[in-house]
Formats: structure tokens, C-alpha cells, sequence
């Protein structure tokens, strides 16, 4: 395991226990961005990073119980307290790292990666990778539940030009790794960016 898959581990398995109680007001904010997915009834849905699986119970309500709902995460601890708060009922949990997912080449029709892309050792790589078990047309959704403004204060420090989710930045990340952005949003409440993988 590298370095940074290990600091990562390290960093969420320390919080994975009281995740859901620092933060107990993002289920709307959750709900909102998987509707804005476009996800329909059958389709088949990664939640990638899942963490506590916060997302999970949306993704299935949106693809029904025909659907394919799959969580991955690479700190066994979160995925620990995924189950615990029952979620792993709306959607099969793996852990696995996102970097080398364990599916088959555009096995699906979306990916849902939230908080994701800051904690990507390396994100035009990972991107790419996300790319290949999406089929071509399909959509990524990056999310936070609060805007990059507000994650910076929240964590002490100021927004710099290389942050990777400026639209500036993202927009050509995204598309040197198969993906094209079709919409953008940082606002106080939420982080939103689309894409749809190119064929």
C-alpha cells in the first residue's frame, strides 16, 4: 500500500466511529446530488470512496430495487460503520481501492464520489479508472456538502489556485481522463460538478 492510500486510511479510520455524528445534517444535501445524477429505475450506481455509506440509501430509492447499488472504500473502519448504521442493506460494500476497482470495464452507468477527489493520490489516473467501469455516455457526480469556501474555513486555511475542485482546474482534469463536465457548482451549501464519459 502506498504512502498515501496509507495516511488516508490512518486519517479516516480515527474518525470513522463519530463520521456521522460531526456531520448530521448532510442527508438532504446527499438526496439532492443523487437526484441531480438522473439516475433511473435498473441502472447500475458505484458509490466511490463511500465511506459510512451516507449515500447508499438515495442511490438505491433512485435505481429501485432492480438496481445495482455498490459502495467501495479503502478503510475497512468506515465501511465497519456503514454496516452498523444498516446501509449496507441499500447496496453491496466492498473495500477496495478506487485506484484498482475490482469491476469489469463499463459495468456501469454512473459513479457517485463524495469528498473523493482531494483525498485521490493521483486524480487524473483515478479519474481515468473511474472512466473505465463507466459505460460511454455515463455520469460521474463529484459532491461535497458544503462549497470549497466553506470547507476551507471549516478546516482553518484559505482556498489556493491549485485547489484540484476550482472549475478552472477540474474542467481539464476531468477531460484529459475521459469524462466531459456539464455542469459546476460551488456554493456555500454544496459542491457539485457532472460529467458524462465520453465514448
Amino acid at each position: 500500500m502506498s504512502d498515501d492510500h496509507t495516511r488516508v486510511q490512518e486519517f479516516f479510520t480515527a474518525r470513522a466511529a463519530d463520521w456521522d455524528a460531526r456531520f448530521p445534517d448532510d442527508g438532504p444535501a446527499y438526496r439532492a446530488a443523487v437526484g441531480e445524477l438522473g439516475l433511473r429505475p435498473g441502472d447500475r450506481v458505484l458509490d466511490a470512496g463511500c465511506g459510512t455509506g451516507r449515500a447508499l440509501p438515495a442511490l438505491r430509492d433512485a435505481v429501485g430495487p432492480n438496481g445495482v447499488v455498490l459502495g467501495a472504500d479503502v478503510t475497512p473502519a468506515m465501511l465497519e460503520s456503514a454496516v452498523r448504521a444498516g446501509r449496507d442493506r441499500a447496496g453491496h460494500l466492498l473495500l477496495a481501492d478506487v485506484a484498482r476497482l475490482p469491476l469489469k470495464a463499463e459495468s456501469l452507468d454512473a459513479v457517485f464520489a463524495a469528498g473523493l477527489i482531494a483525498h485521490l493520490p493521483e486524480p487524473a489516473e483515478n479519474l481515468r479508472e473511474l472512466a473505465r467501469v463507466v459505460r460511454p455516455g455515463g455520469l460521474l457526480a463529484l459532491f461535497h456538502p458544503i462549497g470549497r469556501a466553506a470547507l476551507a474555513a471549516r478546516q482553518g486555511r484559505r482556498i489556493t489556485p491549485d485547489d484540484l475542485r476550482a472549475e478552472n482546474n477540474l474542467r481539464p482534469l476531468l477531460a484529459g481522463s475521459g469524462w466531459h463536465m456539464t455542469s459546476y457548482a460551488d456554493e456555500d451549501a454544496r459542491f457539485l460538478a457532472l460529467a458524462v464519459r465520453r465514448a
